[in-house]
């Protein structure tokens, strides 16, 4: 088997494996949620000074230490906005009155906090890495916060496949966000355009020109946006898009079963009263649509 194929199986592994660890931490008790949130704050902090150390290697180790690094850094980034930890000034349910930019804008103050630590994240492994050989954890860390922004766009446009069971309990509010539909007219030019940098990706990954090192460092970073793109088709096919992770979503289902439709019940009582422009909160009242 060829290194670029390894490192395409690899990657697709701990995509597969670790999207289902966080799923399965998220759900357990409080207090195992504060000690996995340490334990990933600890790993980040690691995973950081990782790729200071592989910025200047040329090995193709490197370019899978530094694309690990690269993984559990917007791993920590993804644990602490599903635990509920850092999200944004507004965590309850958008009026359905919102519309327009004002539906927009109350959308990103649900997650404000969250955008703006991948950004700073972000920045810091630019200057990690900058004018480095190695740019396989700047790459990853590039095409996870590209597409998943992507991805969030689209589900604010709307989308057929909502994938409600990701969500916690504690998140219920961030389904008043999502719209569903067959499709946005976003969709087909966020999809060219990924599937457009995957093929000069790919092509990339093919030189035969190519140290062993690129090649992997290629084919690493073109696997995990050929996913995204996979997740991306999963939003609007007639296909059930958490099955693969079925085995995450059901631990410790019955722990949170109560949690969860108390939240939920919460949820939809908030909506008819909404729907008229009743009880909504001073910041909903000074932008309400009249």
């Amino acid at each position: 088997m060829t290194e670029p194929a390894i490192a395409v199986l690899f990657a697709i592994f701990i995509w597969w494996f670790s999207t289902g660890i966080v799923l399965i931490l998220n759900r357990m008790s409080r207090s195992t949620v504060s000690v996995s949130l340490l334990l990933s704050t600890l790993l980040g902090i690691a995973a950081l000074i990782g790729l200071v150390h592989t910025a200047g290697q040329t090995s193709a180790a490197g370019a899978y230490c530094a694309f690990t690094c690269a993984l559990l850094v917007w791993g920590w980034n993804e644990l602490s906005f599903l635990t509920g930890w850092i999200t944004g000034p507004r965590k309850t349910a958008l009026p359905a009155v919102a519309a327009g930019w004002w539906r927009f804008v109350e959308a990103f103050r649900v997650v404000q906090w969250h955008e703006m630590g991948i950004l700073v994240v972000g920045l810091a492994i630019v200057g990690i890495t900058w004018n480095a050989p190695n740019q396989v954890g700047t790459g990853t860390y590039l095409v996870l916060w590209i597409m998943r922004t992507s991805a969030k766009l689209n589900l604010f446009f709307g989308v057929r496949n909502l994938s409600e069971a990701f969500l916690p309990p504690h998140l219920a509010y961030l389904q008043s966000c999502f719209r569903r539909r067959a499709m946005n007219s976003f969709f087909p030019f966020s999809v060219f355009a990924a599937t457009a940098w995957l093929a000069l990706l790919v092509s990339r990954a093919s030189n035969p020109a190519n140290t062993a090192a690129q090649s992997v460092g290629f084919a690493l970073v073109g696997t995990m946006l050929a996913l995204a793109v996979l997740e991306h088709l999963l939003l609007v096919l007639p296909l059930d898009a958490t099955a693969l992770w079925h085995w995450a979503l059901n631990k410790r289902a019955s722990a949170y079963k109560s949690h969860s439709n108390t939240d939920s019940a919460a949820f939809s009582a908030t909506r008819p009263a909404q729907a008229d422009g009743e009880n909504l909160d001073a910041h909903d009242k000074l932008f309400q649509i009249p």
